[in-house]
């Protein structure tokens, strides 16, 4: 070894973090720190529970009816969320609509079932369905182009956006096909009033 490096290694071993002698301060900065996220994490929850009750005036969720018919489609995926239609971050939290979760879609000719494991399921009636498109974000999560099935429904006098990924995002185009057929099904069939 040349002396340079001798000099270097003995340097280097001679050198050492100085001590914390100041225990206090830093106890306090890290103590302030964690009162400061649990602050924000109050805030965020307490906007959470202000947007839910600005949304009370929507309707319960409709329950899935018993002995639906046979399936069209069905996938399994994540549910990301709903928005008021044409709005893609006007999160809907009321009635669990907000809670992110696992979801088992499936079609029917009556209606859309979603099945979100740990949160509340609903069931769409495909008199409600408005129309289904490849998008890249709602409420706040974006994907790539095309990377999110978004499915347009009314309930009550609102329309709502969901989102949802399939595990298998190749599907996406058929589901779009599927429940625009659906909804032009069901716009074709004349209401009893319209039938005078």
């Amino acid at each position: 070894m040349t002396p340079a490096v001798i000099q270097l290694a003995a340097e280097a071993a001679e050198r050492q973090s100085a001590e914390v002698t100041d225990w206090d301060a830093r106890l306090a900065w890290v103590l302030g720190l964690l009162v400061f996220i649990a602050f924000v994490y109050w805030l965020m929850r307490q906007g959470w529970k202000w947007r839910g009750a600005l949304q009370n005036d929507l309707p319960a969720l409709p329950t899935t009816p018993s002995g639906l018919p046979a399936h069209r489609l069905a996938l399994t995926g994540r549910y990301h969320g709903s928005t008021t239609a044409g709005q893609w971050l006007d999160r809907i939290v009321a009635h669990g609509l907000g809670v992110r979760s696992r979801v088992e879609l499936t079609l029917t000719d009556t209606g859309l079932d979603v099945v979100r494991p740990g949160a509340t399921d609903f069931f769409v009636p495909a008199a409600r369905l408005r129309g289904a498109r490849l998008d890249k974000g709602i409420a706040g999560k974006v994907l790539t182009e095309g990377g999110l099935l978004v499915v347009t429904w009314a309930h009550g006098d609102k329309l709502i956006d969901s989102g949802f990924r399939s595990d298998r995002a190749a599907e996406h185009a058929a589901w779009v096909e599927a429940i625009t057929t659906l909804v032009n099904q069901n716009s074709s069939i004349p209401t009893e009033g319209a039938a005078r």
